[in-house]
């Protein structure tokens, strides 16, 4: 989107946004948006910065919706017209995941998986038991 035609447009809804506390921190987030483009667009990997700077924004737009819980609504329409100009662009995701027998899979798709806890013990194999090829 950083790149697009309607990244003029998402920049200053990002910004209004944020006009509930203040112009100064309006013109802060939009001096951030500005850093922010500049460096997706002088990224070697672009797909790769804008996954970087995703935690960045979701503190930030947790921060205001924290301070400001009536921008819930403005927040979600927003990302509904993000998603909806996203669908007209032509970048389409498509993600196909298969886990079998004692397998696990974690998936994501443009955000984080995180996992914690202890890794289940390895089961000893009997002399006797399948290959794993094909599994």
């Amino acid at each position: 989107m950083m790149a697009t035609d309607s990244w003029n447009a998402a920049r200053q809804m990002v910004a209004r946004l944020f006009s509930r506390q203040g112009q100064d921190r309006e013109a802060a987030i939009e001096s951030q948006l500005d850093g922010n483009q500049a460096l997706v667009l002088g990224a070697e990997d672009p797909d790769r910065a804008r996954a970087d700077l995703a935690p960045l924004w979701e503190t930030e737009l947790s921060a205001l919706l924290a301070a400001h819980p009536e921008a819930e609504a403005d927040l979600r329409r927003l990302v509904d017209q993000l998603q909806a100009a996203s669908r007209k662009s032509g970048r389409a995701w498509m993600q196909t995941n298969t886990a079998r027998d004692n397998s696990r899979l974690f998936a994501a798709q443009g955000g984080n998986v995180v996992v914690h806890g202890a890794e289940s013990p390895q089961r000893e194999r009997s002399p006797t038991d399948e290959p794993d090829v094909g599994r």
